[in-house]
């Protein structure tokens, strides 16, 4: 089974959007097709971020939080980084690199290719939701 860290701006566009993002954790996360792996700080970014009132002008949007969010902390596998590395330009955006090296993941999942410019990190392939969705799932 595919290993795989979803960036944050992934999961807050399953909540505004049924585009890739939607597609991946509705058919693919939430029916096991692939692992899904956080870490405790990842976590602490999930909620802050979805927490953010200028969400509330989408419909539903912290019901259907509150809804993935038990997903993710019932059928995620966790792992806590021993590493710390200084890689990308968005010193924040480590963290998910370093979650990826920790749990061996094959994809990290993200939209941001603002700050994400590279295309791999070790044995983790970097992509877009649509790149996942018709490439690798």
């Amino acid at each position: 089974m595919q290993k795989v860290v979803i960036d944050t701006n992934v999961i807050v566009s399953t909540l505004i959007q049924r585009s890739y993002p939607f597609l991946i954790i509705t058919k693919l996360f939430t029916e096991n097709q692939f692992q899904l792996c956080v870490s405790d700080e990842l976590l602490k970014e999930y909620y802050e971020v979805l927490a953010r009132p200028k969400f509330s002008r989408f419909q539903d949007f912290f019901v259907r939080a509150e809804s993935i969010l038990v997903d993710i902390e019932t059928m995620s596998k966790k792992y806590s980084p021993s590493i710390k590395l200084d890689i990308l330009s968005d010193i924040d955006d480590n963290k998910i690199l370093e979650l990826a090296d920790e749990c061996k993941a094959d994809f990290i999942i993200t939209g941001n290719t603002t700050d994400f410019t590279i295309s791999s990190y070790k044995q983790t392939k970097i992509v877009t939701p649509k790149e996942y969705w018709e490439k690798y799932k």
